[in-house]
């Protein structure tokens, strides 16, 4: 089976084409390198026989000339949240464009997609509301979970509005053309490969500052670190990819939540704490209090239907998640570096 992985230089498209190429399939990868550390991945792919297409995906007569893939693993975004308030342009040919690209191919070619989408695609304001107050002083005890049928038609960032769109298109695409498609709402994901930068999540960023001594500061919410976040380890995406796909045939065209919920979920004091455990290190946090437009103070995936269909649950544990992606960054310290 052949696939492609969109962004597959990247962190998450890193961790799937080597899942896959050790599971036996037939992997190449599409990226441009743009964001720094993408050739540091690619060493590994190549190593393992991976051949990447240094394609911008937002131009179509490039992606045109591909060749035909079974499955299209679209993974390729620009997926910080604040970035996209001031790199419009750069947001929407990555995020949008890019997705109307891979679905012509894929409607050329009667190709499958995953599409790995965000829990940003909920509304901010409507998140917002699950706390009593914008300055949150205390750890939340909040037991909602967030489901698929959660508010998205409120304002949700440019990012996010980026992936919801995308996943309409998809829909279009599929009511339209026959196109078959599987979308996952992931929300925070990390472990190896995840270069500890301030865009790629915090779990990385968490340990990088602390394996380095450099300044780290708890923003927005009073500046007191109590918002909270669900945490997926990548094995455990890679896991129900795999899964997804050799069930393709009897379960697609669905929408899922995918994230750590009950299993791994963390604020960030309390992930100051496991920092300070597994890397043995301690720095001082300062408090910024006020709270950017864009920020959220609490989600925690509802994994129901995902597990439902499925059968998949996460398995690993937030500690689990911060000790594996603090050894693939100590291991690889002095030459990431460069990349940061």
């Amino acid at each position: 089976m052949n696939i492609l992985v969109t962004g597959g230089c990247g962190f998450v498209g890193t961790n799937l084409s080597i899942f896959f190429k050790k599971k036996g399939f037939n992997v190449s990868t599409l990226d441009n390198f743009e964001r720094k550390g993408s050739k540091f991945n690619y060493r590994t792919l190549k190593k393992l026989k991976i051949k990447n297409y240094n394609l911008d995906i937002s131009n179509y007569s490039n992606i045109e000339k591909l060749p035909k893939f079974d499955f299209i693993l679209d993974c390729c975004a620009e997926a910080a949240v604040e970035v996209s308030r001031n790199e419009i342009d750069r947001v929407i040919n990555t995020n949008l464009i890019g997705t109307i690209n891979i679905l012509k191919k894929a409607k050329k070619d009667k190709s499958k997609i995953i599409f790995l989408s965000s829990s940003r695609v909920y509304s901010i304001n409507n998140l917002n509301k699950l706390v009593k107050n914008r300055i949150i002083k205390n750890h939340l005890k909040i037991k909602k979970k967030i489901k698929e049928n959660f508010d998205t038609l409120h304002p949700k960032s440019i990012y996010g509005f980026t992936k919801l769109s995308s996943e309409m298109l998809i829909e279009e695409f599929s009511f339209a053309f026959g196109l078959k498609y599987i979308i996952n709402r992931c929300g925070v994901i990390s472990g190896p490969f995840q270069f500890g930068k301030q865009d790629q999540g915090f779990v990385s960023l968490w340990l990088w500052r602390h394996l380095n001594h450099n300044k780290l500061s708890y923003i927005g919410y009073g500046g007191f670190g109590n918002q909270v976040r669900d945490v997926l380890h990548i094995d455990d995406l890679c896991d129900l990819i795999f899964i997804q796909i050799k069930k393709f045939k009897k379960i697609n065209n669905k929408t899922f939540n995918v994230g750590g919920g009950k299993k791994s979920n963390i604020s960030l004091k309390n992930l100051t704490h496991i920092c300070q455990k597994v890397t043995g290190e301690k720095i001082h946090i300062s408090k910024t209090a006020s709270t950017s437009a864009y920020d959220i103070p609490y989600y925690i995936t509802d994994n129901t239907k995902v597990t439902k269909f499925y059968g998949w649950k996460p398995k690993n544990s937030i500690y689990d998640v911060v000790s594996d992606t603090y050894k693939w960054l100590n291991t690889n310290k002095l030459i990431l570096k460069r990349y940061l």
